[in-house]
């Protein structure tokens, strides 16, 4: 089931570059929420207490009550969270999305990996995981914190395929045929390359630094 959390906002006329660094050199971090025909609206929230928040949930799979300006709340889902490239703990932006309890909404949804594989545990395999999530369709109560898939049958050369999970009251939006993992042979060092011995003892060539007399001649003629 869906994480709840809640958050307080508060509504800013000012937008720009210049208004946003503002803000968050006054420890705010500027953010806009939208959705279900509602005007997109412009807004602020506290920049400790969204770290503090996005510490202690997942992001993309949590319900969160937002009150703005002490206004009811509504609820909406993280849609994105912009960071400083340079410094990934600055907070630049938020996307706030607006849901509703009977409609759906698409999210990515963790995949966690359960169990050792026959292919790993017997035969000293490799488990290569080619999906960490999968978009689903699910209503906001519904929507699962992660997905457990259970690998522990997986044999060396077998894959589990999208079209071989379920989840609850959900929608695999995937294609069907995508593997979300897959068990491979160990690698194999490959061995040298055998050098032959006259080959091995003849001198190397010097490397020829400067042009043949006569190419030489001729572009001075030139």
């Amino acid at each position: 089931m869906a994480q709840q959390a809640n958050i307080q906002a508060q509504t800013r006329s000012h937008t720009g570059k210049g208004a946003a660094r503002t803000l968050r050199r006054n420890g705010r971090v500027p953010g806009v929420i939208y959705g279900h025909d509602r005007p997109s609206e412009a807004v602020t929230v506290e920049t400790l207490a969204l770290s503090k928040l996005l510490g202690s949930i997942s992001a993309a799979t949590t319900i969160v009550d937002v009150t703005v300006d002490q206004r009811a709340p509504v609820k909406a889902l993280i849609r994105e969270i912009q960071r400083d490239p340079l410094r990934p703990v600055n907070i630049l932006h938020l996307d706030l999305y607006e849901v509703k309890a009977d409609e759906k909404v698409t999210v990515s949804v963790p995949v966690r990996l359960v169990g050792i594989p026959d292919g790993v545990r017997n035969f000293g395999g490799v488990l290569d995981q080619v999906l960490y999530s999968l978009e689903v369709e699910v209503l906001p109560a519904d929507i699962p914190d992660h997905i457990d898939l259970d690998v522990t049958n997986l044999a060396i050369g077998h894959s589990l395929f999208v079209r071989e999970v379920s989840v609850p009251k959900a929608r695999i939006l995937n294609p069907p045929e995508s593997p979300v993992c897959s068990v491979v042979a160990p690698r194999t060092e490959e061995a040298p390359a055998v050098v032959p011995e006259a080959e091995a003892a003849a001198p190397a060539e010097p490397e020829l630094i400067r042009k043949p007399k006569a190419e030489a001649e001729g572009e001075a003629e030139e």
